[in-house]
């Protein structure tokens, strides 16, 4: 068993755009977050999870944020080649916990469906992925709600062959 342990902050972009995407679903209550790709911080926190729980570096090493091809793709993507890459590697994921720091929006209504949009994705049970929001009491940058940040926890399992 390896443990990874992941973290993102992105901030959110102030043009006008109100389509959040976290964990997956958008979210229309608030802005997109500024990023190379869709900016969400939580699948990001997650795939530097999983990099670091295989011992193969970070998102910014296998995404650069200046490739054009990942220019506003779509974080789940990127998610499933983490997954093909580790499978690669001899890894399977076993769970994974994410908490989400953020004052606005409201994220109560929306775990459920991020925690199935993520099983979903890397083809787990719902219940090997778990998600959790909480604010930061209105202190420093993500209190003013200028960003959200995402930390993650992955586990994964060397696979037999």
């Amino acid at each position: 068993m390896r443990v990874g342990i992941g973290y993102d902050l992105h901030r959110f972009r102030t043009d006008g755009d109100t389509r959040l995407r976290l964990g997956g679903v958008e979210i229309e209550e608030a802005p997109q977050l500024e990023g190379h790709s869709d900016g969400d911080a939580l699948i990001h926190a997650l795939i530097d999870a999983l990099l670091g729980a295989a011992g193969e570096g970070d998102i910014g090493q296998h995404f650069p944020p200046g490739d054009p091809d990942t220019r506003g793709i779509d974080s789940r993507e990127l998610l499933k080649r983490v997954q093909r890459l580790i499978g690669a590697r001899g890894f399977r994921i076993q769970n994974v916990d994410t908490t989400v720091i953020a004052e606005r929006p409201r994220l109560a209504p929306h775990i459920e469906a991020m925690r199935e949009c993520i099983a979903q994705t890397l083809g787990l049970p719902v219940g090997s992925v778990n998600v959790k929001a909480t604010t930061n009491e209105r202190f420093g940058s993500l209190g003013s709600g200028e960003a959200i940040a995402a930390m993650a926890v992955a586990l994964i399992e060397e696979i037999e062959r």
